[in-house]
């Protein structure tokens, strides 16, 4: 790592620690899942969150937004949702006789897309040049979205009724995937007993801003990473191509993904260089969402991933 982004990056370890603390403190008992959603913020990804409704996933994007003092927006999926509806639409001015963009609420820094699948495929389609190009374009001109732009998205099960599965270009355009699932005894006891989350996000303090977290994707991008750590990534991405349940492995971009992730994890935890754990931390998160499995094959993303990780020597 350059100097100045390791100074930089040792500066910025106890708010960042403190950032993690305080979005664990409204999300309970999911300490794992907080940590990876930081990895993927810190990596310059966008996140995909698959569960039931109820379980917190709306509640994690909107204490990130507070944390890191992100502008925030929430958009909910609907079938008849429009693109215009979502990206804004040029309306003509007969004053000045001339159309002027009138932007819509995916103009923010993090945008809740809320039950992505119930939105249609046009819809989705509309989304998809914002993640990919960071930019809209409306009546054949561009316009640029906030720096930074996240998308965090929640899917419900496709069994749900109204529900439209995803297409790959898009879900390859999420960095992770996480399940954020039911919270242990413990930790749903302490919800149940405490203030309803609502109020606890009112209170919640900005510890670090949107310029710092700029700063710190470049300190995580100047992390070392060692021709072994990328010959490990490289067999776990050769691996997904040649499981034979896998009709579709993983791509170049998750490789990409992999490896921005795996600095990510690196830096929160403190080191200037890039080790297995890193990598084996965070492959499920980049994986399970972009395998494309056989119709009759057994498991899901996740159990394929972990199997892979299994079987996958390290360098």
């Amino acid at each position: 790592m350059a100097d100045a982004a390791a100074t930089l990056a040792r500066e910025l370890m106890a708010p960042l620690h403190a950032a993690e603390a305080q979005i664990n403190q409204v999300l309970l008992g999911k300490a794992a899942e907080v940590r990876l959603t930081l990895v993927c913020l810190l990596a310059g990804g966008h996140l995909l969150l698959e569960d039931l409704p109820g379980v917190g996933k709306t509640t994690l994007a909107q204490a990130l937004a507070a944390t890191f003092d992100l502008s925030f927006g929430r958009v909910q999926f609907t079938s008849d949702l429009l693109p215009a509806d979502l990206i804004g639409v040029s309306v003509f001015d007969p004053q000045t006789r001339r159309f002027d963009f009138h932007p819509g609420p995916i103009f923010t820094q993090m945008l809740l897309a809320d039950e992505i699948n119930r939105g249609t495929p046009k819809l989705q389609s509309a989304l998809l040049e914002a993640m990919a190009e960071q930019q809209v374009t409306v009546d054949g001109s561009s316009h640029r979205l906030p720096e930074p732009f996240i998308v965090v998205a929640t899917q419900n099960p496709l069994e749900q009724s109204g529900t439209f599965p995803l297409p790959e270009s898009q879900l390859d355009r999420f960095m992770f995937s996480l399940n954020v699932g039911y919270p242990d005894e413990r930790a749903e006891k302490a919800l149940l007993a405490a203030r309803e989350r609502r109020f606890l996000l009112t209170e919640l303090k900005p510890l670090l801003s949107a310029e710092r977290l700029l700063q710190l994707r470049e300190a995580a991008l100047a992390l070392h990473t060692s021709p072994a750590a990328i010959d490990y990534a490289y067999a776990l991405i050769a691996a997904s191509r040649s499981e034979p349940r896998v009709r579709i492995g993983l791509s170049p971009r998750a490789g990409i993904a992999l490896l921005r992730a795996a600095r990510s994890h690196a830096l929160l935890a403190g080191r200037t260089h890039v080790l297995p754990e890193d990598l084996q931390a965070v492959f499920v998160a980049v994986a399970r969402h972009r395998l494309v499995l056989n119709p009759d094959a057994s498991g899901d993303g996740a159990s394929i991933a972990r199997h892979l990780l299994a079987q996958v020597a390290i360098p």
